[in-house]
């Protein structure tokens, strides 16, 4: 059984459509990238994991299912149930995630229960100065006080960690021993994790999975050496692209042609269409359906037609991407930074 299953999810807000129908498996201990750009429905898709949406939000189609549970479904005290003991998150701002009012501490012994250690898992994520339970989040570092975040997420052990952009706000260095640390936990306890993420290198270096999405779909997932290496999709290959942590030095970044499209409702074909080299006349008003290319399932009307052209970059002006996408054909995944 998969631990987390998206299946035709669609949200709506007012005016505004999030999400068009978004499919997603994750198994159990399973890492899993979900990428893409501002607004292709990424952050909706993860808060709507433990129906952590706002108000505003509509579901209006569709399911999520943890372990099993209809998340969507479950009754108030089901639903504190399955947030306590089987879902972790961690959020790209850590000092807005943890309460200004309480100590670190008094914030974690709540989590842990009586007679849980704070100490022993504040040191787990590299925090054992003994100031650090008597601070207040504003007291400490956004390196710091993501690691607290993350320590409280871990705390139990869950069975799926989302981690919302949890190193955007951070330095390069913070950065990445922010990330060895949730991953090396998550290893630890056998806990899955949906990492959304913008860093299509760290994807590529840590996840065994990934998923891009568009205008409120997966559009393309599958294995991360096979989606970041040899891209399938014409928005995957655009994506690469455009990305300056991918790019190979001298290589001129190309952005993606146009802008991400704002739904008001159910796209009447592929949302990409308006801004795809390859683009056809059925693009425009047939919704395109899963496509099995290699290892990955891609929605695109030509993705059996293109698999060539995509995986050598084509999909993008040339010299935006080089052949073989974020991870080069050799196998060693890009380490060019920003």
């Amino acid at each position: 059984m998969s631990l987390l299953s998206v299946r035709n999810l669609v949200i709506d807000y007012p005016r505004t459509r999030a999400l068009d129908g978004a499919d997603l498996t994750l198994q159990p201990g399973e890492s899993l990238g979900l990428v893409g750009e501002s607004g292709s429905g990424k952050s909706t898709l993860g808060s709507a994991v433990g129906r952590l949406l706002p108000t505003t939000a509509r579901r209006t189609d569709g399911e999520v299912l943890v372990a099993g549970e209809p998340v969507f479904e479950l009754p108030a005290a089901r639903l504190r149930h399955l947030r306590r003991k089987h879902l972790g998150f961690v959020f790209q701002d850590p000092i807005a995630s943890l309460d200004p009012t309480m100590r670190v501490g008094a914030q974690l012994r709540l989590v842990l229960g009586r007679g849980g250690d704070v100490g022993f898992h504040l040191a787990r994520v590299r925090l054992d100065d003994p100031r650090v339970p008597r601070a207040y989040p504003h007291q400490l570092s956004g390196g710091m006080a993501q690691r607290v975040a993350i320590a409280m997420a871990m705390a139990t052990s869950p069975e799926l960690l989302v981690a919302d952009e949890p190193t955007a706000a951070l330095d390069s260095q913070v950065r990445e021993e922010v990330s060895n640390v949730v991953f090396s936990l998550a290893a630890e306890a056998g806990t899955g994790i949906l990492w959304l993420s913008h860093d299509l290198p760290a994807v590529a270096r840590r996840c065994d999975r990934v998923a891009v999405m568009y205008g409120g779909r997966v559009v393309e997932s599958g294995p991360a050496r096979e989606v970041l290496g040899d891209l399938a999709h014409p928005y995957t290959a655009a994506l690469a692209g455009s990305a300056p942590a991918a790019a190979a030095h001298g290589v001129r970044l190309r952005p993606v042609p146009g802008r991400p499209p704002v739904l008001d409702g159910p796209s009447a074909g592929c949302a990409f269409a308006p801004r795809c080299p390859f683009a056809e006349e059925r693009c425009e008003h047939e919704r395109p359906v899963p496509v099995r290319v290699r290892e990955q399932d891609v929605l695109c009307h030509r993705a059996g037609e293109l698999e060539l052209r995509v995986s050598q970059g084509d999909a993008v002006p040339e010299g935006a991407v080089s052949e073989g996408g974020v991870v080069p054909q050799d196998g060693a995944v890009s380490e060019v930074k920003a």
